[in-house]
């Protein structure tokens, strides 16, 4: 029996290409029009984003973003594509296997990977959302896009689509290896702080399941740490706007820590696969000063796996697992 050709897609949510505002208005633009992303009423979404927040956000985005930004260009797109060469490389010798990396914002696109892809004519295509966690409004948005893009295909191959990886043994010994890497070097702090991209609490009633994954997550990496139930917390970062979200609130849980007698903490962000904006700016440099100024004295982010070899090695894992 001929082996099938597979086609793996990788796919991250995306960044602007460039540092400029016309750039970050562009990418702003696609992903805060996307109704996965949004939950309000179109019309009334319409106006909020057009009229208050694409013709004044962009300039600030712009400058977190200069914080952050690498010779080599956005460190998510870097990332990413250095841990797509690694997991390349693991199958240089099998021509039966292509592995691509899209975005769902932004270049390259999750379209133009799958029209490469109908052009190699691959009997098998799985998609790994690099969200550890499900969330209506990250993974979900890739299968609309994968699916839509497949709809317009007179064959269409086996798919098997990652929903998430959350509680994957190899997920939780990447991340644990990572936090214990990292003690190796300099002494654990007084409490390690597992903080997640936060959500509208509504979604959860509506039947999201990422808040309880999110525990999960945290709950495993916790008992892989062997650590007590003083020694760490789960927060979400990231609040927007006025409705109610995920609690507790990462923010204002760094303004109480050191009131409560933890003056040095460790930082790690488990839903991200890769580092970004997100958790280079705001985790490691805004809410650094937050918790400083509170009365903290150490705070350390742990980085995300990124390109490191644990990550590489759990992206395996999902494929070969999915493989037929």
């Amino acid at each position: 029996m001929t082996a099938k050709k597979r086609g793996v897609l990788i796919v991250n949510l995306g960044s602007p290409d460039k540092l400029t505002v016309k750039s970050v208005r562009r990418f702003l633009k696609q992903f805060l029009s996307d109704p996965r992303v949004v939950n309000l009423p179109r019309f009334l979404w319409w106006g909020i984003l057009n009229l208050f927040i694409l013709p004044f956000r962009p300039f600030k985005s712009v400058k977190a973003y200069r914080e952050i930004w690498t010779k080599a260009g956005s460190p998510l797109i870097v990332l990413t594509e250095s841990l797509l060469k690694n997991i390349q490389q693991r199958y240089k010798k099998d021509t039966r296997i292509d592995i691509k990396m899209a975005m769902s914002y932004g270049k390259p696109s999750i379209a133009s990977a799958l029209k490469q892809f109908k052009q190699e004519n691959i009997d098998q295509l799985i998609v790994i959302p690099l969200y550890p966690q499900y969330s209506s409004t990250t993974t979900a948005s890739v299968f609309d896009a994968v699916t839509q893009k497949l709809q317009n295909s007179r064959y269409i191959p086996e798919v098997s689509f990652v929903s998430d990886y959350h509680q994957e043994s190899l997920y939780i010994k990447a991340i644990s290896d990572s936090v214990q890497k990292a003690w190796k070097k300099k002494p654990k702090n007084e409490l390690l702080l597992m903080s997640f991209h936060g959500l509208p609490e509504q979604l959860t009633k509506w039947g999201d399941p990422y808040f309880d994954q999110c525990h999960t997550s945290a709950k495993l990496i916790a008992d892989a740490l062997g650590l007590k139930p003083t020694e760490w917390k789960i927060v979400f970062q990231s609040r927007f706007g006025r409705a109610k979200w995920l609690q507790p609130y990462c923010v204002e849980t760094l303004m109480e820590l050191p009131e409560q007698g933890f003056k040095s903490i460790d930082i790690i962000c488990p839903g991200f696969a890769v580092d970004c904006l997100e958790t280079l700016e705001e985790i490691n440099m805004t809410n650094q000063s937050i918790f400083l100024e509170a009365g903290g004295e150490n705070y350390r982010y742990i980085p995300a796996l990124n390109d490191k070899v644990g990550n590489v090695e759990l992206m395996l894992g999902l494929i070969d697992s999915r493989s037929q």
